[in-house]
């Protein structure tokens, strides 16, 4: 059951008195207040200096003597598999800790990962202790507000770098990389091609770093036409695998940068008449259900997303409870899962692709 709390304006100034401070209307102030982007930086910043040198903060109230604590847990969509795994880890390690979660999918779509302007009011209102974002980009404007109101919160693979002294938790990606460049290295394949997520992502071009690590360092040509982006998203790369396919020199072998989208690539394949691993082998990398459940299973690298939201939600606690942890960043690791998608190189496999 969750258990919303209220939201509360501690003893001070009034948003109009804050207003007149800083010589703007009350909605201005309001806006400001609640994180909106439509507001002119030096309007911003007069405002903020004034609910700074006022005093005003607008923060959840919590009575931990009536109810437990409450926290946030924003998810990029309810409907994935990813997203279950996240779920999953929050719930066992909220259950250990006593707390209550509100899980939402507010972001953005028309944005990418940015919750929408209203999701802070909603924040407020519930009366939230601390927030988990999941997949999520923050505005300035947004990290602003959260400081401002001295709301806790951390960052489960974020998108981008987050800025400094904010807290994340995300999997060894590079590593990752390299693992999965190096099974295939060993099977014997040297045409090994990366179709990987959003060139903007942290995570994808961290898992293409490592690919690209693999390669030199055993000797092996990196060629920029191997390397291939398609949003994370599995029809895409589904075309992206036949645009491989079409080079004169088509790879043996492909990395994929997530399960889903390999479900893409093995979709190519079978649309040319090729047989995985017979003609091309593939690795994957997350090792979501869908990897299991594929024909032949999928080899990939496994990330630890349950054991990766645990520890997020352990660290929001420490933060709720006035404590500020050692390090911004936390990194779990990862492993290769061999299944039955990777082979060694045919030796006709020029001919089969043609």
């Amino acid at each position: 059951m969750v258990r919303a709390g209220s939201a509360s304006v501690v003893a001070g100034p009034t948003l109009a008195v804050v207003a007149r401070e800083a010589g703007v209307s009350v909605p201005t102030a309001s806006k400001v207040v609640n994180g909106r982007e439509d507001v002119a930086p030096e309007t911003r910043r007069r405002v903020t200096e004034a609910l700074d040198r006022l005093g005003y903060v607008r923060r959840p109230r919590f009575d931990a003597a009536k109810a437990p604590a409450l926290v946030d847990l924003v998810v990029h969509s309810l409907e994935s598999s990813w997203s279950g795994a996240v779920l999953h880890g929050v719930e066992e390690a909220a259950y250990e800790a006593g707390l209550e979660v509100v899980v939402s999918a507010s972001l953005n779509r028309a944005r990418g990962e940015q919750p929408g302007r209203d999701w802070l009011d909603k924040l407020t209102a519930r009366g939230s202790s601390g927030v988990l974002f999941n997949l999520a980009e923050l505005s300035p404007a947004q990290y602003a507000w959260l400081d401002h109101h001295r709301i806790p919160f951390v960052m489960i693979d974020p998108v981008h770098e987050p800025p400094a002294g904010v807290m994340s938790v995300g999997a060894a990606n590079w590593q990752g990389g390299v693992s999965a460049t190096e099974h295939l290295l060993a099977l014997g394949h040297e045409r090994i091609a990366v179709i990987a997520g959003q060139r903007r992502k942290m995570c994808s071009s961290a898992r293409v770093a490592g690919y690209r690590s693999a390669l030199a360092s055993a000797g092996v040509r990196h060629r920029a036409e191997y390397v291939r982006h398609a949003g994370f998203e599995e029809p895409t790369a589904r075309l992206r695998m036949h645009e491989l396919l079409d080079l004169p020199q088509p790879p043996t072998a492909v990395f994929v940068c997530s399960d889903r989208m390999a479900l893409g690539v093995y979709t190519a394949l079978a649309e040319r008449g090729l047989r995985v691993p017979d003609d091309v082998s593939v690795v994957g990398f997350d090792d979501l259900p869908e990897a299991r459940w594929a024909t032949p299973a999928l080899t990939t690298v496994r990330q630890p997303l349950a054991e990766m939201a645990a520890t997020a939600l352990r660290l929001l606690v420490r933060m709720m409870q006035g404590e500020r942890p050692e390090g911004t960043r936390t990194e779990l690791s990862t492993r290769l899962v061999r299944r039955a998608s990777t082979a060694p190189p045919p030796a006709a496999r020029s001919a089969a692709a043609r």
